[in-house]
């Protein structure tokens, strides 16, 4: 408990420093990411001739195809950079969903390009498809380059799609991802060397050079520099372990100029813990604690082979972390300090909240937490809560099941019981896939605004 209230108010104070009422930060960036598909659009008709055979058709929409999947696949790695002020406003999970979007349709897009950029050829050339194939791999420049990406791309959408990837280990999907970068290098280059685009404009090239370099340095400096100077710099060990509840560990980190270190309550690192069985993973876990005072603490549960190893875990094993990163944090409030708050858990979502808890400003009895889990036994941390909930003079409610297995229902009635005026509260929603879509459908039913309704997932 020592490092929870040598922090609490001093996070508080900073968490009000940080909220600031703001307009939807995803707008402007799909107003952008839009304007740019729009500006590869205009380049395919400045650059295109009067289209009067099937051949012309087929070509040129091989050649707009290609180019947007050319400018998609640019998206799809920027946001796979992890940039943080991206990361912080706009949310980890609607990233990794727009990744994820992006990434699909640029397999569409690369698939119409390749399919109907040859059959336009052959129909030119009165050959096959087949042998106008060979021709363009063999004869046209960097194509072989441009074939071995293309591969290494659908491989990696193929590995990518849900039913394979739940088939996966998460390690081995992850390590697959990576051969992104190498296709996309090797598939760059021939964008330029045979798009009669890029050869009529020669501004249109330079702006291509300008976009791929544009993300190289973001994915260069937030997934490789970044994460060095951080480590360098704070030197993070593992300092103890402790088991909180059946199946729920907490692994206590140290490390030097922590205060320097950006991080708020509600944010999560990726961690990788350099010891046998884990320094190969690197998995996403939020702080249960306030970060200050030297130490930094996550809460994990044992759900799978890398979280159930951190109870192996020896003092002074080094520490590997990136981030932080997430948007789940005060400054998402939209109604400013005064405004009452509820934190609805469930789970291992607990953690996060658990560390709002303790530093998100509101004034005695404006502040709410409910707390979901299977039986009591499973509620972590509750000690911590309900000192918390003394100090803070805020509301500790828990929903467990019955006797007989009964859930208890998360239900907008409920809900209003509970807080007559919950259409006044900012709320924090964190748990699994199931309680999130079910807690938010019966919060927005009881009158909650769905801007005030702040929710990241679980499922990056």
């Amino acid at each position: 408990m020592q490092i929870i209230q040598e922090t609490g108010r001093a996070a508080r104070r900073r968490a009000e420093q940080r909220m600031r009422p703001r307009r939807s930060p995803a707008t402007p960036l799909l107003v952008l990411l839009w304007a740019g598909a729009v500006a590869v659009i205009g380049l395919w008709w400045h650059t295109t001739t009067a289209v009067a055979a099937t051949a012309d058709w087929l070509t040129g929409a091989g050649r707009i195809t290609g180019l947007l999947a050319g400018y998609a696949t640019a998206v799809v790695i920027a946001l796979m950079a992890r940039v943080p002020a991206l990361e912080r406003r706009v949310g980890s999970d609607r990233v990794a969903r727009w990744h994820a979007m992006a990434g699909r349709y640029t397999v569409f897009l690369v698939i119409a390009h390749f399919v109907l950029i040859l059959w336009g050829y052959a129909a030119q050339a009165g050959t096959g498809v087949v042998e106008q194939a060979v021709t363009v791999v063999l004869d046209y420049p960097d194509m072989i380059e441009a074939t071995v990406g293309t591969a290494l791309l659908l491989t990696v959408g193929a590995v990518s799609a849900g039913a394979v990837r739940r088939r996966l280990r998460y390690e081995s999907w992850y390590y697959l991802h990576l051969l992104t970068y190498a296709a996309v290098y090797l598939a760059f280059w021939h964008q330029l060397t045979t798009g009669s685009e890029f050869a009529a404009v020669p501004a249109a090239r330079t702006g291509w050079y300008a976009l791929y370099g544009t993300v190289t340095a973001l994915v260069l400096w937030y997934r490789v520099l970044a994460p060095v100077r951080l480590n360098l710099r704070h030197r993070l060990r593992v300092e103890s372990t402790v088991r909180e509840a059946p199946g729920i560990l907490s692994v206590i980190i140290r490390g030097r100029r922590l205060d320097r270190l950006g991080a708020e309550a509600g944010q999560f690192f990726r961690w990788r813990f350099l010891a046998p069985k884990l320094r190969w993973t690197s998995n996403p876990y939020s702080l249960s604690a306030p970060p200050g005072s030297g130490l930094l603490r996550i809460t994990v549960k044992e759900a799978g082979d890398h979280s159930a190893a951190l109870a192996s875990l020896r003092p002074g094993t080094r520490v590997w972390a990136e981030g932080p990163y997430g948007a789940l944090t005060a400054a998402r409030r939209q109604r400013g300090r005064g405004a009452k708050v509820l934190l609805l858990a469930g789970g291992a979502g607990i953690t996060p909240l658990r560390a709002l808890f303790e530093t998100i400003p509101a004034s005695p009895g404006d502040l709410t937490l409910l707390y979901r889990a299977r039986s009591q036994e499973d509620l972590a941390l509750w000690g911590e809560l309900e000192t918390i909930a003394r100090t803070r003079k805020a509301r500790l409610l828990y929903a467990v099941n019955g006797p007989d297995g009964a859930r208890p229902e998360i239900s907008a009635e409920a809900l209003s019981r509970m807080l007559p005026d919950i259409e006044r509260h900012d709320v924090f929603l964190c748990g699994p896939p199931g309680l999130a879509e079910e807690s938010y459908a019966a919060l927005r039913e009881a009158g909650v605004p769905a801007r005030r309704i702040h929710h990241e997932s679980f499922e990056l």
